[in-house]
């Protein structure tokens, strides 16, 4: 099996570690600062830590392997 064969495999498992990434990140805003609204807590600062940051990161990079892996496909 070539690389080129195994691409959309990895992309299939990307795509589902980058849905279940963003799924799992908590929402800094509710439905109404969704539309301009929200309470006074929504628009302050918020840090991330500890599991929070990884997962955020995680996300990130699987992001990225995920566009690096589609556009490879292009090349090949």
């Amino acid at each position: 099996m070539s690389i080129a064969e195994m691409i959309p495999y990895v992309q299939i498992v990307l795509s589902i570690l980058l849905i279940l990434g963003v799924l799992v990140q908590q929402s800094e805003a509710g439905l109404g600062g969704a539309f301009g609204g929200g309470d006074g807590f929504s628009s302050g600062h918020h840090t991330k830590r500890g599991s929070e940051k990884t997962i955020f990161i995680g996300t990130i990079v699987v992001a990225i392997l995920f566009a690096v892996t589609s556009f490879s496909l292009l090349l090949l």
